[in-house]
């Protein structure tokens, strides 16, 4: 399981494996030795126990996990952060993946641990106060908060344009970095909030030193010193 801090951020490297047979005219049929080759590529290509996920992999987690809440998702009530590899030992020799879904309406991170070769959850454990670094959807929505607040967002495309000689077209426009904030009180001592750190196209930086996007709220919190 992924270890969880409250400022940290991370970045999760996939790497896929794939295998490609070419068949030529004159091939062999069904269990000739075409057949024969195919099998032992598909073969080579498996990925083992200590493997990263494949992409393909990380899909049917993602869909096995998330069975049953598919429109909390659309409605943006829960998000899945992301999908690594279990390396929990009572797992030791299955291909299985752990899944982060974390809930904005009760504040709540979920992970699920899901065997690839049953197909199945295994295992769910439901937390509260628990922060995992903010996935690079999280990062993009609480760009597009700022954006949208009356107090910031024309701030925000007054520097862009300042910066890059033209229009910000939308929040994928701006190289983010999000990291998680927490308070003893007030509304980000349960809720989800980032701290969100934006580099324009001249290489600088631009002054959010005192705002906060509460990702639960859907809102923009202002820091008092």
């Amino acid at each position: 399981m992924r270890r969880v801090v409250v400022l940290a951020a991370s970045a999760v490297a996939v790497t896929g494996l794939a295998a490609c047979v070419l068949l030529l005219p004159g091939d062999g049929a069904p269990g000739g030795a075409g057949a024969a080759q195919a099998g032992g590529a598909a073969r080579a290509a498996a990925p083992g126990p200590a493997d990263p996920l494949t992409t393909e992999e990380i899909r049917r987690a993602a869909a096995l996990a998330t069975a049953g809440m598919r429109s909390h998702l659309a409605a943006g009530r829960a998000q899945l952060l992301y999908v690594e590899r279990d390396d929990a030992k009572d797992g030791e020799g299955a291909r299985r993946a752990e899944a982060y879904v974390y809930d904005y309406a009760r504040d709540e991170l979920t992970v699920r641990t899901v065997d690839l070769g049953q197909g199945r959850v295994v295992r769910e454990v439901t937390d509260r106060g628990v922060q995992p670094p903010p996935s690079r959807q999280e990062e993009a929505h609480a760009a597009e908060l700022l954006l949208r607040d009356p107090r910031f967002g024309d701030g925000v495309r007054s520097a862009y344009r300042r910066a890059a000689g033209r229009e910000l077209g939308s929040a994928a426009d701006l190289a983010l970095r999000g990291l998680i904030h927490s308070a003893p009180r007030g509304a980000c001592a349960r809720h989800r909030c980032l701290r969100l750190f934006v580099r324009l196209p001249d290489g600088t930086f631009l002054d959010t030193s005192r705002i906060v996007v509460d990702l639960s709220a859907k809102k923009v919190h202002t820091l008092e010193w």
